[in-house]
């Protein structure tokens, strides 16, 4: 990336953002109605398949090969006794990633996607040379969001450009799926922050226990969401996307809302996994709506307030699996039904190649 990032070059990836085109639909749906089936019998999947037919331009769908991005960062409001777990966690995870020992290391395997880790923010210096982690810290964690902007604009911008260079890379090696993933520890706070900041939810309402906290350590999360919503006031009530996030997110978290925005201009398909990934794609959607065309919520996270984001946002996760793990596990389980759809779409005999009778309606 260059040395300095400039508003302008987020500007014209949000301008590269097309729509997709829905004069292609009526084919697309033409060819899934006419497979020996009855209609819609195949539910979320023929929906998933005219989406992955949009996105592709009216070609034939195609789901390999697939990536999962999981991209690490601290937070400096973790010093507020939001987490049970300390900080030195996110650093120690990353190496488990690289050893090959967490969920998302199994789950990647079995969906058959390949996987990279990122780092954009964790505490301390760099990491031994791996040919599974990309090095990329922006800093070494945000500050504390309860005391001021987490991130300065650059900064944000920075991540934002970084996650569009993950896209671009993917594109480069012919990817044509996608999949957020992330770790850092607490990060469900700066995330309830920005759905608040976003989508005008209650703090209270929508907090949940993260790591495991009680009743009270969730009581003192929200009381901490509220401070940072406060002593940001301003970014909050600009109007500005990138503002807003800055003063409340996390580099992983911007990073995965630049893969979302790089992902909808290259024309990939975005799994967004869950309460983390979806907090990144409402930050992508707010600086760009278009990106929504392009992205598919993974599953319904396990994280109480998930249920009213995904609500107020209109959509419908694919999953639902009562998972709360993040790394881009969900991420992984729906891409599994990504390439189905693809499949479905394109291996399934139509009534005339399989010579049996359809619907006389």
């Amino acid at each position: 990336m260059p040395e300095k990032i400039l508003p302008g070059d987020l500007q014209a990836v949000l301008a590269a953002v097309c729509p997709v085109d829905r004069a292609l639909a009526a084919s697309g749906q033409a060819h899934i109605d006419n497979l020996t089936k009855p209609r819609g019998s195949l539910g979320r999947l023929e929906e998933l398949a005219l989406q992955l037919f949009l996105i592709q331009g009216g070609q034939p769908p195609c789901a390999d090969p697939m990536r999962i991005y999981t991209v690490a960062g601290d937070h400096g409001v973790n010093e507020e006794g939001v987490s049970l777990f300390p900080q030195e966690v996110t650093r120690q995870m990353v190496l488990n990633f690289l050893r090959g020992g967490a969920g998302i290391n199994v789950l990647a395997a079995t969906a058959g996607a390949q996987l990279y880790v990122v780092d954009a923010g964790s505490c301390g210096g760099g990491y031994d040379d791996h040919p599974g982690l990309i090095q990329a810290k922006i800093a070494p964690g945000t500050a504390n969001l309860a005391k001021g902007p987490a991130m300065t604009r650059e900064q944000c911008l920075r991540a934002l450009m970084l996650g569009v260079s993950l896209a671009d890379r993917a594109l480069a090696d012919g990817v044509r799926v996608l999949g957020t993933g992330d770790m850092g520890i607490s990060n469900t706070t700066p995330s309830t922050a920005l759905y608040c900041a976003y989508l005008g939810l209650d703090p209270v309402a929508i907090t949940g226990p993260g790591t495991g906290l009680d009743a009270e350590g969730m009581a003192r999360k929200a009381d901490v969401i509220r401070r940072g919503l406060g002593v940001n006031r301003q970014a909050v009530e600009s109007g500005d996307p990138l503002a807003v996030l800055a003063a409340l997110g996390g580099l992983e978290i911007a990073t995965l809302a630049g893969l979302v925005l790089g992902g909808g201009r290259n024309r990939q398909l975005v799994c967004v996994d869950g309460f983390i990934s979806t907090a990144a794609y409402v930050a992508a959607w707010k600086l760009c709506p278009a990106v929504a065309d392009y992205c598919v919520i993974s599953h319904a996270s396990a994280e109480p307030g998930h249920a009213a984001v995904v609500s107020a946002l209109g959509l419908s996760p694919l999953l639902d699996l009562g998972f709360r793990l993040g790394e881009g596990t969900g991420a992984a389980c729906a891409m599994y039904l990504v390439r189905s759809a693809a499949d479905m779409y394109t291996k399934m005999a139509t009534f005339v190649d399989a010579g049996v009778s359809g619907s006389r309606e």
